[in-house]
């Protein structure tokens, strides 16, 4: 395995970053003071539209998608450093059109989706004038175990009825937001993995109602919010549905393979970040008699962070590299695995950040308290550290069967 990054890549990592420190970072403080304080999810931020038209003007749109027409033909290794990049601001991904959960549903709709599907939802979302939801998870079943899930999609002639409750529906808040991918049971008595499907339902539908906006950690993250939608009596045309019925599980495996290995390469960048904010605040700061920086305890911490975020990396990298060559399938451990890393590696650097700062550490002047809240979500979010663990342990026994 060569993690050597190509000349191309190294000079995407070079534009890149200096887009970011010229437009993303010096915008991350004017982006919130333009939400309407009165109604954060009623419209988006300027400043957010003009950064993505310089994102588009600079070649830094669709990076996300590997070796698609519709993306900028790079591997999954390829755009790991670049993700990297866009992980250090909260507000970076959707600059660039590589946001979740927009990202994962694209490529939904590139993988599964019927060229009418295409033409309707996936060219908007890929010029970035629309955005979209995922609606799995559901408020009264462990939604860790896909299998669980209870929202009905029944077929009645030309259309499917949609009911249930979903929550967790990242991106739902948006008034940008016009389609979810909604996934239900549509036969309980076929085999346990065909039970389910996926079907699209464009958030204009009747009976499509946003119960509420779920905070996280007390953050709304507005304009994007997490709803709770009710789909009561929803019809859609049959041509709404995704591949087909009973595909609702395979795609969900797809799907979540390349949105987890996303979400780690972000992670990472964030753990950069919180570790280059906390090198600067100890070499700044004084406290009985000499620098932050001098303490023993705070080299520990700052020896033990370059390890963790060494480590995390070179194992996200193995992960993409095998995506790349042998498949999402057989890299099935690996995901497993960095999901399980990346995040715990982050919230460890980005705790004693916080720790460097103090109090300041724990207030809106610096990002890491937003972050912290961020990335603890990982720890749940596209499956739980204890999912996780336990796919890698079976895959680690079968070995020795």
């Amino acid at each position: 395995m060569n993690f050597s990054y190509s000349e191309k890549v190294q000079e995407l990592q070079k534009k890149l970053t200096e887009f970011m420190n010229e437009y993303i970072y010096p915008n991350e403080k004017l982006y919130h003071e333009q939400l309407d304080k009165n109604d954060p999810f009623s419209k988006i931020p300027k400043v957010m539209e003009e950064l993505k038209e310089k994102a588009k003007q600079h070649g830094f749109w669709n990076l996300f998608l590997p070796d698609s027409q519709y993306g900028a033909g790079l591997s999954n290794l390829e755009y790991a450093p670049l993700c990297e990049i866009m992980g250090r601001s909260a507000i970076a991904p959707e600059v660039f059109n590589c946001a979740a959960p927009d990202t994962g549903n694209m490529e939904v709709l590139v993988r599964y989706g019927t060229g009418e599907q295409k033409e309707q939802w996936l060219r908007p979302l890929l010029a970035g004038e629309i955005r979209s939801c995922f609606s799995m998870t559901e408020p009264d079943v462990a939604s860790s175990d896909a299998t669980n899930v209870q929202a009905s999609i029944v077929r009645d002639g030309d259309e499917y009825v949609i009911n249930g409750t979903k929550w967790w529906s990242s991106g739902a808040g948006d008034p940008r937001c016009k389609i979810a991918i909604v996934m239900g049971k549509n036969d309980p008595s076929a085999l346990t993995h065909e039970q389910q499907s996926m079907i699209l339902v464009p958030l204009d539908t009747p009976g499509v109602t946003i119960k509420r906006i779920l905070p996280v950690f007390g953050y709304d993250h507005a304009p994007h919010g997490h709803a709770e939608i009710e789909y009561n009596d929803v019809r859609v045309p049959a041509s709404n549905i995704l591949w087909g019925e009973g595909k609702g599980f395979a795609i969900a495996q797809g799907r979540l393979g390349p949105g987890r290995i996303h979400h780690c390469m972000r992670t990472i960048g964030a753990a950069e970040r919180a570790l280059e904010e906390l090198c600067k605040r100890v070499q700044s700061r004084v406290a009985f008699g000499k620098r932050l920086s001098e303490q023993g305890v705070i080299q520990e911490w700052i020896a033990e962070a370059r390890i963790d975020i060494e480590q995390a990396r070179l194992l996200t990298l193995k992960a993409a590299y095998m995506m790349d060559t042998v498949g999402n399938k057989e890299a099935k451990a690996e995901i497993a695995m960095i999901k399980v890393v990346a995040p715990n590696m982050a919230l460890k650097i980005i705790d004693r950040a916080i720790q460097a700062f103090g109090a300041a550490g724990v207030s809106e002047d610096t990002p890491l308290a937003a972050s912290w809240a961020n990335i603890r979500t990982l720890r749940l979010a596209d499956g739980p550290d204890e999912v996780h663990k336990r796919a890698i342990a079976r895959y680690e026994l079968k070995k020795y069967r």
